[in-house]
């Protein structure tokens, strides 16, 4: 489908966006990970490269039109939402406010991440693990018993189509995790191939590329 991926993980009926979002249409669940927003102006206050200081809007604007589409009820955004805490305070008041909009009416759950602990004065409510229905979410994956959802990787996936080198933020899945690609549009990525993620999936684990269109592939490793 042209809007997004459907697939099936802890029995329920998932789809993954081409912006890299998930959506949970049962419990009406919009799920967002990795959005570093601030990441250029802390670059830039660390003494680093002087980038387009575009990526807080271009990923809200993003964002924003996830949330016109699927009409979440709830919206879970799994850590490292900003770059760093003071990139938090350091947020052009239109951006806060816009952000505040967005949070307005909806079970918003700022998860905690390791770049930050979770935002305040924004809207929403922080939490270091969130659990809906079978299924547990926070930033980094862990070995567990249960399903989970998480984020903290921002996984690529690098193949050859036609010849020519491809690679693109992915979901991977097995049976037990989906970990999400970062959403920020200053984030980097690690590829599958990565040991780290190499230990972390199952060897059956699939990847689901974002963007368009959207492809499903075993995890290239």
């Amino acid at each position: 489908m042209q809007n997004g991926h459907i697939f099936t993980f802890a029995g329920q009926a998932m789809i993954a966006r081409p912006s890299g979002a998930l959506f949970w249409p049962a419990e009406e669940l919009l799920v967002v990970s990795d959005l570093h927003l601030g990441k250029s102006e802390r670059i830039s206050r660390r003494g680093g490269a002087l980038l387009p200081p575009y990526e807080v809007q271009d990923t809200l604007t993003r964002l924003e039109a996830d949330i016109a589409a699927t009409l979440p009820r709830a919206v879970i955004c799994l850590g490292d939402s900003f770059d760093d805490m003071v990139a938090v305070t350091a947020l052009d008041p239109d951006h806060a406010n816009w952000i505040a909009n967005l949070t307005a009416g909806r079970d918003w759950t700022w998860v905690t991440g390791n770049h930050d602990p979770a935002p305040t004065g924004l809207g929403g409510h922080a939490a270091d693990v969130v659990t809906c229905g079978p299924v547990t979410f926070r930033h980094i994956a862990i070995d567990g018993t249960s399903p989970e959802i998480s984020g903290h990787y921002h996984p690529k996936a690098r193949l050859r189509v036609r010849g020519h080198a491809v690679s693109r933020p992915c979901f991977l899945r097995d049976d037990m995790r989906l970990i999400l690609p970062a959403y920020g549009t200053y984030t980097g990525g690690m590829r599958t191939s990565d040991r780290a993620l190499g230990q972390l999936m199952a060897a059956n684990a699939r990847a689901i590329l974002a963007g368009l269109p959207m492809v499903e592939i075993p995890m290239p490793r």
